[in-house]
């Protein structure tokens, strides 16, 4: 794999038994992403994005075909070593922002750093993220007490204060209006540049997809269109309703 890619995705099949049927969910889905990039994975409910995501970010095991991070083959890594990876080197956003309702945003980022090298520095370490996603004035406050954009943003502060050098962001502005979805991606395009980030985006709303420099369609568990490039780093065209 090139120094220039961080993922490289091969030929990955994944497919269930459901009541004595197959069903195939990724039918040969092969691609790269670039150091730097940020990627949408678009398509309809049901065609397979949601899945792939989760085979990037290790949360599943593909049915055949290999996944590397930073030139590691993660499909094949036990179990123990894969977590390890996850949490020191891929950060993951949800839709439904996943945050522990009996923990305060402080805690809910400090979270991933108990089990971190730097776990000594995770009060710090944390604090400093929610200031860097805007949230200094929140800290002390439970996720029932914030609005949606603020949840995802301790979302994306937690997956980000490990310093990954990928993120996976599956439907991040799902849950908001068209405002604060706005709001979220800005934050993503601004937070790139400083942390290196390689980002990649599931979405069903092609508008949304249209902040990602490089597209990527998924119909049917299949790859349907070309990735088409934007300059990277630039300030791409705002979301619509």
């Amino acid at each position: 794999m090139s120094n220039n890619m961080i993922v490289r995705v091969e030929n990955i099949q994944r497919h269930l038994v459901q009541a004595g049927r197959e069903l195939r969910i990724l039918n040969g889905i092969s691609f790269e992403v670039e150091t730097g990039s940020w990627l949408a994975l678009s398509g309809p409910s049901g065609s397979g994005k949601s899945t792939l995501l989760g085979i990037l970010a290790g949360i599943d095991r593909p049915s055949a075909g290999k996944v590397y991070i930073n030139g590691t083959e993660i499909s094949a890594l036990p179990e123990g070593r894969l977590a390890r990876l996850r949490n020191q080197k891929i950060g993951v956003v949800f839709q439904a922002f996943h945050l522990i309702p009996g923990m305060t945003a402080l805690e809910n980022v400090e979270a991933p750093l108990y089990i971190h090298p730097q776990r000594r520095n995770a009060r710090a370490m944390a604090v400093k993220m929610l200031e860097q996603v805007g949230l200094a004035e929140r800290i002390g406050h439970f996720p029932h007490q914030l609005s949606g954009g603020e949840q995802q943003r301790v979302a994306i502060a937690r997956a980000l204060v490990c310093g990954p050098a990928l993120l996976l962001a599956d439907e991040p502005t799902g849950n908001l209006d068209t405002s604060t979805s706005k709001q979220v991606l800005d934050l993503l395009q601004k937070l790139r540049g400083p942390f290196g980030l390689t980002v990649v985006m599931v979405t069903h709303d092609l508008a949304i997809a249209a902040r990602a420099e490089r597209r990527q369609q998924i119909v049917d568990g299949r790859l349907v269109e070309p990735g088409l490039s934007a300059p990277r780093f630039s300030q791409m065209s705002e979301v619509r309703a």
